[in-house]
Order: structure tokens, then sequence, then C-alpha cells
């Protein structure tokens, strides 16, 4: 693990759990697998400051434990699902796009909590969205129910692996913890559940107080509340279905410029289809016959399967292997390369994300040379000078500065055993996997610093937030008793004019360095796409 992935999970941790758990999960990250016992000495917090830690961790999927043959437990830190964190808010707006707000609210509550019920989860979607609507408007548990089936049928979302049940062994001592296990055909079943309800909206602070006066009565008398039908059955978002995803949507984009809309259409339709039965790794999707896929195009397409023949024929033809075709029997079936990347040689850079890194750090005429090699493979310093058309002094410079940021390497070929200068090839070349990791190391460290600098200025408006909070909760409980229009602009101008403006500028910066982390992010995607895709090359 290198020291920028380090420091942005160590980033990412403080920001989303705490100190506590940061030093927990840094700990875990630095020096690999630990038990408890080791965890308390290492971290100098309290044993029972440790189990929490390892809870909370252990809830979101961040951490893994593992039983020992002597018997302890040790604890893993999971730093690739850490990194993931900064995915969760693209992970959110693909869920509203696809299945609107409900969707939206479910797959946060599920990211926020790490995992839970389905019951637990529709109850608290269906809250936030009443408190949404106007006055005398409810969301029905019954909407927000059929929005989370449809996640759980399309693979958003699935069950947690279980305590499988055994019968059980009265003299046999319990396990150190317990082994979760759950088998691939019941991750994606839904509990039958009839949640009638509809959701509710928060009460004042003195009905929040009576409710929580009669709940410690009743449990003090022993009373217990009724236990929900799937308790037990837990959910998580499947995040690898989200990667998916978003390599369709890349592999869909990338037929839509090489081609038209219409071949864009034809293969979003075949992997929407085999979208479910696909593995996350399989290199290509399940065999599809051309009148599957005319059945399954889209209404407002109006093409012919004469037309459809045709289009598949043109993807099937084409020299990036979009799709694959397999027999000639009744038309023959074909499939979607997914893993069509790993076998062009252009690699990443192509990508509209990644040339433009290369042209601000670099410069347009760097960028020609690489280009250029990425085309040619193999150049000598004199044919990169004649094709790239740039002085030799200056492409000498550049191919110098690009082989020590490690976007180049040179090649030698000697034409005599004793490796001579003067009888030697020096050849450039880009070795692109060298270069697509150099490039994620880069994108690491430039979210780390985006994280500090947005932590720097909420640090130094810290007095000035606290303020507008302040100001903003009397407005809202001003408004709340019915208070009039003087009274509302007289607590409104606690806030001065230079403040307003101050508050204006921090909110548009923090804005700015949301955005900038979540773009990087799509680069990140890119690149670890790449390079998972280029090992599993056959």
């Amino acid at each position: 693990m290198t020291q920028a992935e380090l420091r942005l999970c160590s980033l990412l941790l403080q920001e989303h759990f705490g100190e506590i758990v940061e030093k927990v999960g840094n700990s875990l990250l630095r020096t690999g697998p630990r038990p408890l016992r080791l965890l308390v000495g290492d971290t100098g917090l309290l044993p029972d400051q440790v189990k929490k830690a390892l809870c909370v961790l252990i809830q979101h999927n961040l951490v893994r434990y593992e039983v020992q043959p002597r018997g302890s437990v040790e604890y893993e830190a999971r730093s690739e699902r850490i990194l993931r964190i900064l995915r969760y808010p693209r992970y959110i707006y693909t869920a509203k796009t696809l299945y609107g707000d409900p969707g939206e609210l479910l797959v946060e509550e599920l990211l926020l909590h790490g995992h839970l019920s389905m019951s637990c989860a529709v109850a608290r979607v269906a809250d936030r969205l009443t408190e949404t609507m106007e006055d005398g408007k409810t969301m029905d548990y019954s909407e927000v129910s059929s929005t989370f089936v449809r996640l759980a049928d399309t693979h958003f979302i699935q069950r947690c692996p279980m305590v499988p049940e055994s019968p059980w062994n009265a003299k046999a001592p319990p396990p150190p913890a317990p082994a979760l296990a759950i088998a691939e055909k019941d991750m994606y079943i839904v509990p039958r559940l009839s949640l009638v309800g509809k959701g509710k909206r928060r009460h004042s602070c003195d009905e929040e107080e009576e409710g929580e006066h009669k709940a410690k009565k009743q449990k003090q008398e022993g009373g217990t509340s009724e236990t929900p039908p799937d308790d037990g059955i837990y959910w998580q978002v499947n995040l690898e279905r989200f990667h998916q995803h978003f390599r369709d949507q890349a592999l869909v984009s990338a037929v839509a410029s090489r081609m038209d809309q219409t071949s864009s259409e034809v293969v979003r339709t075949m992997l929407r289809m085999s979208e479910v039965t696909t593995a996350s790794g399989a290199s290509h999707t399940q065999p599809l016959s051309s009148n599957e896929i005319f059945r399954s195009l889209p209404a407002g397409y109006n093409i012919g399967k004469q037309v459809l023949d045709q289009y598949l024929a043109l993807l099937a033809d084409d020299p990036l292997e979009f799709v694959g075709k397999s027999g000639d029997s009744g038309g023959g079936t074909y499939t979607v390369s997914i893993l069509w990347a790993s076998r062009v040689p252009p690699s990443p850079f192509q990508h509209p994300s990644l040339m433009p890194l290369l042209l601000h750090r670099f410069g347009s005429r760097c960028a020609r040379i690489f280009r250029l090699l990425l085309r040619k493979k193999h150049l000598e310093q004199k044919q990169v000078e004649d094709f790239a058309m740039i002085p030799a002094k200056e492409a000498k410079d550049m191919l110098y500065r690009m082989l020590s940021e490690n976007l180049v390497s040179l090649q030698e070929i000697p034409k005599t055993p004793d490796h001579a200068p003067s009888r030697t090839f020096y050849l450039y070349t880009v070795n692109v996997m060298a270069a697509a990791r150099m490039l994620l190391h880069r994108c690491y460290k430039s979210v780390a610093n985006l994280m500090e600098r947005r932590q720097h200025e909420t640090r130094e408006n810290k007095r000035l937030l606290e303020k507008s909070q302040r100001v903003e909760a009397i407005l809202a409980s001003m408004q709340a008793t019915g208070a009039e229009a003087a009274q509302l602009h007289e607590v409104e101008e606690m806030i001065t004019g230079p403040e307003r403006q101050q508050l204006e500028t921090l909110k548009r910066n923090v804005n700015k360095i949301d955005a900038s982390e979540n773009r990087v992010d799509e680069t990140i995607f890119v690149l670890e796409s790449f390079i998972e895709s280029t090992m599993k090359r056959p």
C-alpha cells in the first residue's frame, strides 16, 4: 500500500467516523492483520474504545476478521473498500437517476448505516420523504418497499452474510467469532413482508421528550417492543453492481462516439438484457440472438429487423470488437465484450478525462509526443522529432522530462554483445501499465490534498459557520411559532453583510472542492478499471 493511499484512507476514516475509528483503522492499514490485544497497545486507546471502533468498521465492511488456528481472532483493514467511500455520492446519484427519490434515499441509508433490515430502511426513507412533502401528505410504505424490491431484483443491493443455522451442541464451546456465509442464490431474495404504514413527521421537542419518557417507562416495566418480521435479515449496497453500471455507461458512450446513437442503443439494450446474469468479472455478456435483441429494443426506436441485423454486423466487424458474434445458425448469437479496453493498445490515456491531465502538467507538445508513442509503439529520438515536427532540443528535453516522471520508458536494443552506445538503438516507448499506476498514485494524492483544503477552509471559518447555524435554528423555531416578518428580519440582520459575503465565498469554494473530488474519482475509476481488466487479460 502506497503512502498516498494510506493518507487518503486515514482522511476518509477521520471525516466520516471520527478520530478514534481513524486511529484504529490507520493502525490496521499500517501493520496488517492484528489481534485485539496488539491493537490496544498500538493505538493507546481503551479496550472498550477499540472494540466499539472495530464494531463500526465491521458494520461498514471496512474491516474483516478471521479466526486463526490457535483460536485467536485477527482483524484486517480493507483498504480498497475504504477508498470506495470517495465514490458514495456517485452511487447515490446513480440510484436517484434510475429509481427516483426513494431509490436515492434507500441507497443513502444503507451506505450511512453499513447495513439495515428492509423494514427499518423502508420506515426511515418513508419518514424522510414525508418530511419533504406538503402538510397533510405522507409517503406510503408500499411505494418505498416496491423500490427496495426493484433495487434487489437488479442486484444494486444484496443480503449480508448470516450465521449459518447448525444444530446446537451444549458441550462444544462456542467459536471465538461467528463464520458468516450466504448462498449466491439467496443474496437477492427479498422476504415477503406486508409493510403497512405511512411516513411520520418529526414531533416537537415536548412530544419527543414525552415519547422517550414512555419508552423508558415501558422498558423499566419489562415490556418489549414488537420484533420486526425480517429480524436478522440485513441488506447492504452491492458496490460491484454500481461499478458494472458505470462501466456499461462508458461502453455505450464509446460506441456512440465511434459510430452513432442507434448503435449505442443496440449495445445498451444488450447490456440491459444481461446485466443481472453476467458476473462482475466476466469478459463477455451472455449470448443473445438478434430476435431477442429486436424484441427488447425501446419503443422509441422504430427500426426493422433487417436494419438491426446490419447494425449488429457493423458492430461485430469493427476493429475494436465492441460486439462479438458466434455461430451462424438462426442468425447467430451476439455478446458484448466487456473487457474490450484490455485488448485495445491506445489504453485509457485517450479517455477524455486523462488527456487534459497530460496537457495541463506537461503541455501540448509533450501530449503530442505521448500520443505519437502510443500509436507507433517504439521510436528513436530522431523519429520522434520528425514525426512530431518539434525541434531536436525541445523534443529531447520533453522526452527526458516524461522519462523522469515514468510516463515513457527507454528500451536498449544492442547490435553487438558488448552493448556499445554507438552500436545500440535507443527506443522510446510507453509502458502503459506503469504510467497508469503512476497517474493513479497522483490522483490519490490530489484527492487527499483537496480533502485537507476543505478541512482548512472549514476550520478557518468555524466561528462564522456556528453563528450561521444558530441564526438558522432561531429562524426555524420562530417560523414554527408563527412569528411576524419584522421579527424574522431582525434576526436575519444578526449576520452582517460582510459575514454573509464571506459565507457565500466559503460555500462556493467548498462546492468547487467537492466537484473536483468527484471528477478526480471518475479518473480513478477509469484507471482502476483499465488496470484490473489488463491484469485479467489472458
